[in-house]
């Protein structure tokens, strides 16, 4: 018999017209997108909105300001489930700090500019979270901060370590979540407070805890961010669910007398969507796009989503409602 010919889409010019307007598509999304070195970091609608609703004091202000357009620095937590947390914290600490320590005493000498030390976030539990002051260029520039930043990849890729800004770890620290607790994240995604959330569930040890996380959010694809965050920390005690969180259903479990009954939460998580005007200085990109409307809009949904939080909200439990805006 004579060999079958292959069609692929490819040769379908319909196919090929799709991809080709795609692509073209994503040509111009790049050709628009302006580095964030050549954004102008001011926006004056914004900054007449918050002075009107007085989000710090008058003689605040331009500190405030001048914050908002400083670039974020690096901060990053080891995961402190994990039983080598403490040695990790030594190696960290005696040998990438003291090599860290030299380079930035050897840019003060040369007359390259001052870089802060690292900085431990003392509010963060035993010393496990830390903030570095570095640039894109400090690092080029320095073989010993090129290795830190080769190795902070590295481990956080095998779990040990967590990239997370500081704003981000308050929220699950305030839940205080035990490892016999049913917490429910509610706005998962990305996942680096779902991944907060189970270390402090597998806290008790080796034990496996008796509680769990579910980690929830609308969108489908995101959800695979949140599969990606677990698998980093090998938990058999975290659900990733995809769904709407304003109307999230009511799961029912079996109690003592083996009778259904509605699946309460210990701990809920409600980081709610909102405009991020809280994160301009990690994505910068804001100045450009920020309006009234985009702080105002979201309320309704916010309030459904908090308001579904409560109602899954065991007796006695706790409730953490968080936005990144102002």
């Amino acid at each position: 018999m004579g060999k079958k010919r292959q069609f692929t889409n490819k040769q379908n010019p319909f196919a090929k017209k799709k991809r080709d307007l795609k692509e073209r598509g994503q040509a111009e999304s790049v050709r628009r997108e302006k580095p964030y070195e050549d954004i102008v970091r001011k926006n004056e609608s914004f900054e007449a909105y918050y002075k009107h609703l007085n989000v710090c004091k008058p003689e605040e202000w331009d500190e405030f300001m001048g914050k908002m357009q400083s670039n974020l620095p690096v901060t990053f937590r080891i995961t402190g489930s994990k039983s080598q947390a403490h040695t990790l914290l030594k190696i960290i600490k005696d040998q990438f700090f003291t090599e860290y320590r030299r380079a930035v005493a050897e840019f003060r000498e040369s007359g390259e500019g001052v870089v802060p030390e690292p900085k431990c976030l003392t509010w963060y539990p035993n010393e496990f979270a830390w903030q570095l002051e570095l640039s894109r260029k400090d690092i080029r520039r320095s073989e010993p901060l090129y290795k830190l930043h080769n190795f902070l990849i590295a481990e956080t890729g095998s779990g040990n370590i967590s990239r997370q800004e500081a704003v981000s770890m308050i929220p699950p620290l305030v839940l205080s979540v035990e490892p016999h607790h049913k917490v429910l994240d509610m706005c998962a995604a990305p996942g680096s407070k779902t991944a907060q959330l189970i270390e402090a569930l597998h806290a008790g040890g080796d034990a496996l805890p008796t509680g769990f996380v579910m980690a929830n959010d609308i969108d489908n694809n995101r959800c695979y961010m949140l599969v990606h965050q677990a698998k980093r920390l090998a938990s058999a005690s975290c659900l990733v669910v995809n769904a709407d969180s304003s109307v999230f259903p009511s799961l029912k479990v079996k109690n003592e007398a083996g009778e259904l009954v509605p699946l309460k939460y210990d701990r809920i998580l409600c980081d709610v969507p909102c405009s991020g005007d809280g994160t301009l200085r990690k994505n910068p990109d804001i100045w450009t796009k920020w309006n009234m409307g985009h702080a105002c809009n979201l309320h309704g949904l916010q309030y459904r989503i908090v308001k579904r939080g409560a109602e899954l909200l065991e007796v006695g439990g706790k409730l953490v409602y968080s936005t990144c805006s102002l």
